[in-house]
């Protein structure tokens, strides 16, 4: 039986995707859970166009997600923190100061996709990967610069 995938079942398909699979694995697991439509010959053509749709919009999103990764391999972030006499930041930085530095060159990422090799707590560059996708995870430079106390 053929089926167009809803969703994305491990080891069988990812949604949008029309597969050849057991009539019983269809009627008895996929159809009832909404994970999968039935594709007969009166709607065979809709599906193949909707799947076709699909893969443009996925395109589209890929190519500007790397496009963006591009934009933040070259992006130099500069931020000013106060710190002790031996050069150590007081506290460290953490992922909400890079997502409010992306903000103001506007460039949107949750907090969760910021990755640090280890925590920066000290004056210098360092570096910050973003995780776009599972494959995207360009870096950017920060550079962590000391506060004047001077007024």
């Amino acid at each position: 039986m053929q089926v167009y995938m809803l969703k994305d079942v491990e080891k069988i398909g990812m949604a949008g995707q029309i597969l050849n699979v057991s009539d019983g694995y269809a009627a008895n697991f996929l159809i009832p859970r909404k994970l999968a439509i039935e594709v007969n010959d009166s709607n065979r053509e809709f599906y193949k166009q909707k799947k076709v749709k699909e893969h443009v919009a996925t395109e589209v999103l890929n190519s500007k997600v790397a496009m963006l990764a591009e934009r933040i391999k070259t992006m130099h972030l500069a931020v000013k923190e106060r710190i002790h006499d031996d050069g150590k930041l007081y506290g460290s930085i953490g992922a909400d100061e890079v997502v409010e530095l992306l903000k103001k060159h506007e460039v949107i990422i949750n907090r969760k996709q910021v990755e640090f090799d280890k925590s920066i707590k000290a004056v210098g560059e360092h570096k910050v990967t973003i995780r776009l996708s599972s494959k995207l995870k360009p870096q950017l430079t920060l550079k962590v610069e000391a506060l004047s106390n001077h007024k």
